[in-house]
């Protein structure tokens, strides 16, 4: 999702993707440690989502992720997986020019990062069919 900047644009953005999740069943929200504050995780717990944010120690007053979700083997699974969703983005921020956007306009910005995104998932299908076939 491509939103203007305006310091909490991504968290906002996390936000209101996880309000669009369907199902009842237990969901879980991963996230790095940008996303460990208070107004988040209250408002993805608030969703029925288990937040899967990475630890911040470093905020005045530490972490808002405690140990009911840090003492659980998903939250460690969470935060490997969670490194492979980056791996895509910096593919799309160096081999598919967003890491410095030439194009103006929230919908001309929006268009290119589905472009660049869904030649990434061109690429990844590729590589996930040839690990598939050998």
């Amino acid at each position: 999702m491509v939103t203007q900047a305006d310091g909490t644009a991504e968290r906002d953005a996390a936000l209101l993707m996880a309000s669009k999740i369907p199902g009842t069943g237990t969901v879980t929200l991963g996230a790095d440690k940008n996303y460990d504050t208070r107004d988040v995780v209250i408002t993805v717990r608030g969703m029925k989502i288990t937040p899967h944010v990475a630890q911040n120690e470093q905020r005045p007053g530490g972490s808002t992720i405690d140990a009911r979700t840090t003492r659980r083997e998903g939250y460690a699974i969470s935060q490997q997986r969670r490194k492979r969703v980056e791996q895509s983005f910096g593919w799309m921020k160096m081999i598919g020019l967003l890491r410095k956007v030439e194009l103006r306009g929230l919908r001309k910005v929006s268009g290119w990062f589905t472009f660049v995104g869904a030649a990434y998932n061109l690429i990844r299908l590729r590589r996930l069919r040839a690990e598939a076939a050998a």
